[in-house]
């Protein structure tokens, strides 16, 4: 059984960004390797366990090495990483670090995961050829596999990327809106051109949108065509229906790889069980090459009131659920009773 340790750890200039905002940091290395950490004004002393403390000496050491090399983590990317070092003695940030140079070559921002499941879901991108990505917003689901889309062809794994999503809140009835084609169906797709100008620099998105090489379409415009040698995506597959979500996975072609997201409590059909996610998900568990990845609430990486707001609304749903079934309940006709008269406007569904 091992001993216990006291270390005192040097502070240098180089050292000082890695105790994060409040010494959050420091405060996550000490609950999750059961250490004692004091900062003090010449050196940061450890107590633990001793090969707690070669952890978080480990740490240390690998942060200024990055330091020295250039590499400035912010302390959102940092935390993140931080987190899965301490969950996974085989981890180091080195390696984390080398790994996400390598994934973002060719792009503005560094594409790391901040969490167990955001690891998981870029391991499974790159070893399967299909992924789920199923989870609630903030996440980083399309992010990711935006950020993977656009790694992938700067490898010349593949030569375009197509990334589609449903326009749900138009019905796919288009032709009643204002504007050209690409007016109407921009909107619904803001969030993927997004996730590309956060990742490239905006002429270059622009000349790639040009050429074709990167197409941006809604889900109607999958139909008929065999997508090869493409990163596909599909964003928002909640909202497409059983039909449409087969359309969509049958057409990827050779060479081709294809991630889909969605939030199976974000469905905004207007029958949630006809969702073609959760069809999906139902039907291909079992099914050779392809995998689903789970995110929780603990994944999500925008700003913290986000991550306490997606809770708050979990926590909420039994209560939801029993007043729609109590509500049900209380409008059904009794006896010979005759119903109501549906009303001239309707109210639109929640």
């Amino acid at each position: 059984m091992g001993g216990h340790l006291n270390a005192a750890l040097e502070i240098t200039p180089n050292l000082e960004p890695l105790f994060g905002t409040r010494d959050e940091n420091l405060r996550l290395m000490e609950d999750s390797l059961g250490v004692r950490i004091d900062l003090r004004s010449d050196a940061v002393h450890v107590k633990g366990p001793d090969e707690a403390v070669a952890r978080v000496r480990g740490i240390f050491q690998d942060f200024e090495a990055l330091r020295r090399q250039g590499i400035n983590l912010h302390n959102g990317e940092l935390n993140g990483m931080l987190r899965l070092v301490v969950a996974d003695p085989a981890t180091t940030l080195r390696s984390l670090a080398d790994a996400g140079k390598q994934r973002s070559a060719g792009v503005k921002r560094t594409v790391q995961p901040r969490s167990i499941n955001q690891r998981k879901y870029i391991e499974a991108i790159e070893q399967n050829d299909m992924v789920f990505g199923v989870g609630p917003a903030g996440t980083g689901k399309t992010y990711l596999a935006v950020a993977m889309a656009v790694a992938a062809m700067n490898a010349k794994k593949v030569s375009r990327i197509v990334l589609v999503r449903p326009a749900v809140e138009a019905g796919e009835r288009l032709g009643f809106l204002p504007g050209t084609l690409q007016e109407k169906v921009d909107p619904y797709l803001r969030p993927l051109y997004d996730a590309l100008y956060d990742l490239l620099d905006p002429e270059k998105v622009d000349k790639m949108l040009e050429k074709n090489v990167i197409e941006v379409a809604p889900l109607a415009f999958m139909r008929g065509r065999t997508l090869n040698d493409a990163f596909i995506i599909m964003d928002e597959a909640q909202n497409t229906t059983i039909e449409q979500m087969k359309m969509f996975l049958t057409r990827m072609g050779n060479n081709s790889k294809a991630v889909i997201t969605g939030d199976i409590t974000q469905i905004d059909l207007p029958n949630p069980r006809k969702s073609g996610l959760l069809d999906a998900i139902n039907i291909l568990g079992g099914v050779e090459g392809i995998c689903f990845c789970h995110f929780a609430d603990g994944d999500v990486v925008r700003h913290a009131l986000v991550q306490r707001i997606v809770r708050a609304y979990e926590a909420i749903k039994p209560q939801q659920q029993e007043l729609q079934l109590n509500l049900g309940e209380a409008i059904q006709p009794q006896g010979d009773q005759q119903a109501p008269q549906q009303a001239a406007h309707p109210a639109k569904p929640q």
